[in-house]
């Protein structure tokens, strides 16, 4: 969400999952799942893996069988923490299927199969495109511009080792707005996308403020306030819900991001809770396909 582009804004952060897909011959299994990596022993290896659930969406909208395949996920995402875990499953899925059948779709068709299956477009799309992505519009109709992100803007998240499922969080969220709330964030996703085109700090820690979202999530991860004034403290133009959480994100000057991540974990690991920090930097390739030996 980025602050206040929430369900409309996201970027495509430098960490990744793997998928590897085999089409086999009529005589194989149907499906073998194999997961290796962080959490693997959480994912499922049947047909509800939802990587699979994808690939059979891709078929469905393709009106062809779905052949005997081995799939092979390597997850360093963290699952079910506002990083886009979903997100790389359901893309993975669909450019992996995308590619074994020789590419019947382009990469607009693809994004639109990934919105239709997670329901907004604010993962998928940086997960898909690569960047800071903001869309705009409703339905099968969607407009996708790339933001610039300036390398002086380090993201930095603090990871902890509890999980939000993305239905908790959005079951706090109200169900109507005021205009007051509306207006707010309209003014804020303006003056954010100027602040990322002018490199300006000093509006970037007032662009990131949300009335939508935010103040209802908090109450769902502990010591927010201590987390938000710990990153303030050390530096940062301000502290944000990634995703829908618990990871939060902040964003700081390069020379201030390390510092930033140690106090997060710091404060985390004062309140009882283990967390890890990481200063990334955003993945403007999104997905991509290569080779098994690359």
């Amino acid at each position: 969400n980025v602050g206040p582009g929430f369900d409309c804004l996201g970027a495509a952060l430098n960490l990744h999952n793997r998928v590897t897909l085999t089409a086999g011959k009529d005589k194989d299994p149907a499906l073998t799942i194999l997961v290796t990596g962080r959490e693997a022993e959480r994912v499922s290896t049947q047909a509800d893996n939802l990587l699979y659930q994808a690939i059979t969406y891709f078929y469905q909208q393709y009106q062809h069988p779905i052949p005997p395949l081995r799939i092979e996920i390597d997850v360093q995402i963290p699952l079910a923490r506002g990083l886009g875990s979903s997100a790389t499953a359901i893309v993975g899925g669909l450019v992996g299927a995308n590619a074994i059948a020789g590419s019947p779709f382009n990469q607009a068709q693809l994004l639109q199969m990934a919105i239709a299956l997670e329901g907004h477009p604010d993962n998928v799309a940086p997960a898909l495109l690569g960047g800071c992505q903001l869309a705009v519009g409703a339905g099968s109709d969607y407009q996708l511009v790339r933001l610039p992100w300036p390398e002086v803007f380090v993201p930095v998240v603090a990871i902890p080792d509890f999980e939000l499922s993305t239905e908790a969080a959005r079951a706090v969220l109200p169900s109507q707005y005021g205009r007051g709330a509306a207006i707010f964030n309209a003014s804020h996703l303006a003056l954010l996308v100027q602040a990322l085109h002018e490199q300006r700090g000093d509006w970037l820690g007032l662009a990131l403020q949300d009335q939508i979202h935010q103040p209802y999530r908090q109450g769902l991860i502990p010591a927010y306030d201590q987390l938000q004034q710990a990153a303030m403290d050390a530096g940062a133009y301000n502290l944000v819900i990634s995703g829908a959480g618990p990871t939060l994100l902040a964003i700081a000057a390069p020379e201030k991001a390390a510092l930033v991540a140690e106090r997060l974990v710091q404060t985390w690991e004062g309140a009882g809770i283990t967390a890890e920090g990481h200063c990334l930097s955003l993945d403007y390739q999104g997905a991509t396909i290569c080779e098994q030996s690359c």
